[in-house]
């Protein structure tokens, strides 16, 4: 039999790439790595690994194993969720949050679980969307909050299940008393957006190219507190999703852009965790904080 600790190993390496990585995200030694994974492959009986430079990589044989242990994994995890479902343990729940969520959100659904769950423990990482998917498949985080721009879908990993929070308003944010009122009268500004390669940056550089004008981004920013500070005081313009606010009073002037696009706010969990109580219980209490913050509307709902 397979043992199910180095075929997480396997896994891990499959999806995180190096040894260094895997090592790092599960806290051992590379070389404790490399001496479970020699032990997997003498259960196979076949190479699982092969130098590549001064890494390794999986053969055939190890990508095929792999994708058996992605799914024995998934099995493992279900089994497990079903057993605390009928004995409820309240295991500890690791979320990875993006940082308006960590504002907007994490707050009141502690509140929530104040009183719904006091003896659940909830471990809270702030990771940009992008990466706190990549955890959540990769099993380093149990649930993530994400989200998807107008127009722009996230890639659809197999193993997560994803379900809707709500749908946050995205508007031109500006100084008050600045005089403009159209996203064409900021062509000459000076903008703040997130940094390159992110959905955020994608979608505000495709909507300012959509009212005939190259933005002038001259900070990029992944803290969007900074970049409210930076609009607040006269120094740039962007666009800013209410969720950050978290319902205080917003520190600058908003201005409606075209058709008022909202961006879709969704969590996401491994398929074969979601009946565990503790994900449940987290999931309920973030949708009973997201109804209840002003500029979105709410809908629980799995994205199929």
């Amino acid at each position: 039999m397979f043992d199910l600790h180095r075929l997480r190993l396997l896994h891990e390496l499959s999806v995180r790439g190096t040894l260094a990585a895997v090592a790092e995200a599960l806290s051992f030694s590379p070389s404790t790595i490399s001496q479970q994974l020699a032990r997997l492959e003498g259960e196979a009986g076949v190479p699982l690994l092969e130098p590549e430079g001064r890494r390794v990589r999986l053969t055939a044989q190890g990508e095929a194993l792999a994708a058996h242990a992605a799914r024995m994994l998934a099995a493992d995890e279900a089994a497990r969720a079903e057993l605390e479902a009928l004995q409820p343990s309240l295991a500890p729940v690791r979320l990875a949050v993006m940082q308006s969520a960590a504002h907007g959100l994490v707050p009141g659904a502690l509140d929530v679980l104040a009183e719904t769950e006091p003896r659940l423990r909830v471990e809270i990482a702030e990771l940009a969307p992008e990466e706190g998917l990549f955890e959540v498949a990769a099993r380093g985080f149990d649930l993530a909050v994400a989200e998807q721009y107008p127009g722009h879908t996230r890639e659809q990993r197999a193993l997560l299940e994803r379900r809707t929070l709500g749908r946050d308003a995205i508007r031109l944010a500006v100084a008050h008393g600045d005089p403009a009122a159209t996203l064409a009268d900021l062509r000459d500004r000076t903008w703040v957006m997130e940094p390159e390669g992110t959905a955020a940056r994608l979608w505000a550089t495709q909507q300012c190219r959509a009212a005939g004008f190259e933005p002038d981004v001259r900070f990029s920013l992944a803290d969007l507190t900074a970049q409210v500070r930076l609009v607040a005081s006269g120094h740039a313009v962007g666009m800013i999703p209410a969720l950050v606010f978290g319902g205080d009073e917003p520190a600058t002037r908003f201005i409606e852009l075209r058709d008022h696009p909202r961006r879709e706010i969704f969590t996401a969990a491994r398929r074969g965790t979601t009946g565990r109580p503790g994900i449940r219980a987290v999931r309920a209490a973030l949708e009973a904080a997201i109804a209840r913050a002003p500029g979105i509307s709410g809908e629980s709902a799995p994205i199929e």
